[in-house]
């Protein structure tokens, strides 16, 4: 029996939250990835002292909280790096958009697996550079796999500069293993690409599934490569922006230190300082609460979905709380389909085509709510769905 309730945790409609401020009113919010938990309550009580300090000023980040990042990871991910690694900034979209200005020239190709979270595609186009997407690839039973070969063609370009990995990956929830990663790692040192690995969700995994950290590869992957982390989505603390970015190599983390400051956004929020610290240091047994229970959700929307949905294929779920679902049986193109879910129906999803090649006929569920209003939102999306079915002339029911 878990300590922590997410059960019963309100709807956030008024709080200034966007997942749920975006939303019109009478409106389940399934959609953007941020959670509806409040964070755990040794996050709370750092922040509130921190409130009774009084002082908001400029902040500088102390040895804490290195050695908590650095501790954290060492000991639940067995990742040891030095603090002097560390690039600090205010969030992980911020961190690839200055990694790839700093790895790359306009003009320059920077491969995305795809489907990938919608965030990169704006990060390579606003630094001047141009999309290679490698789509993943998805066999009969819904799991992604790389396409090695394609990925290869891709990197044989002299063009082609740097490569954003995903891992775990949003949109498929796919958490890559160390061979993957390893394969990966040697295309991209074989014709000297650089990889921006993305660990955002890192601490959101599930059953025997293993995170591997990029970093953790070897030295011969780290000095061409940049990780980014974050406590941010398990620990539900986004709004606090803070992001780390490791970078072993003196040279590449100089440069990625100067696209970090002429991007402005070298400065932390004093209030993610401390919920870091706080989070990693104390913040454990929370956390394992929460993956059991985002677990059960999906284990509950897949019993749902298979019920109800029975022509809908989910995508086994290993990282992340966000479900993946094939709704192609559906001959509505998943951007009206979504439009029509929210307009009325009263549920909000993410259309699969907001992630790039390979989303069309998906659309993309938080889990992380508390159970009865995933269920709710899944009956007004079932209702929606075989409204849509019932005036079409494909039966797949």
């Amino acid at each position: 029996m878990s300590l922590y309730d997410f059960d019963k945790t309100p709807d956030r409609r008024g709080s200034g939250s966007y997942k749920w401020d975006s939303t019109s009113d009478g409106v389940i919010p399934l959609w953007v990835a941020d959670m509806d938990f409040p964070t755990a309550p040794a996050v709370i009580d750092a922040l509130r002292r921190r409130v009774e300090h009084g002082v908001f000023g400029y902040t500088k980040v102390g040895a804490d909280y290195y050695n908590a990042c650095i501790d954290w990871f060492s000991s639940r991910h067995g990742w040891t790096f030095d603090a002097g690694w560390v690039v600090y900034t205010s969030g992980v979209v911020p961190a690839v958009s200055a990694i790839i200005k700093a790895m790359t020239v306009p003009g320059d190709k920077v491969i995305l697996q795809t489907p990938a979270f919608n965030c990169f595609y704006s990060s390579i186009r606003n630094n001047g550079c141009e999309l290679a997407a490698n789509m993943l690839l998805r066999d009969a039973d819904g799991h992604y796999s790389i396409d090695f070969d394609n990925l290869e063609m891709l990197a044989t370009d002299p063009r082609a500069k740097v490569l954003v990995l995903c891992n775990p990956h949003n949109p498929s929830g796919r958490v890559w293993s160390r061979d993957e990663l390893e394969r990966v790692g040697r295309i991209c040192l074989e014709h000297d690409v650089f990889v921006i690995s993305d660990e955002i969700h890192c601490e959101l995994t599930y059953g025997d599934t293993v995170y591997t950290p990029y970093g953790s590869l070897g030295d011969e992957f780290l000095r061409r490569a940049a990780i980014c982390v974050s406590p941010s989505k398990a620990f539900n603390i986004a709004g606090l922006q803070i992001a780390n970015i490791v970078a072993a190599d003196s040279t590449v983390r100089a440069r990625i230190d100067r696209a970090i400051n002429d991007n402005e956004v070298c400065d932390v929020n004093p209030f993610g300082v401390v919920a870091t610290i706080a989070a990693y240091n104390l913040g454990k047994e929370w956390l394992d609460a929460l993956r059991q229970y985002i677990w059960n959700n999906y284990r509950c929307a897949c019993q749902y979905i298979e019920t109800h949905l029975p022509f809908c294929r989910i995508t086994p779920l290993e990282g992340t709380y966000l479900l993946w679902l094939d709704v192609s049986a559906c001959s509505v193109p998943v951007g009206d389909l979504c439009s029509m879910l929210e307009r009325e129906f009263k549920v909000r999803l993410s259309p699969g085509t907001d992630y790039g090649p390979g989303g069309e006929g998906f659309v993309r569920i938080n889990l992380a709510c508390p159970r009865a209003r995933l269920l709710e939102g899944l009956s007004r999306f079932a209702d929606g769905l075989k409204n849509v079915l019932h005036h079409s002339d494909k039966n797949v029911m």
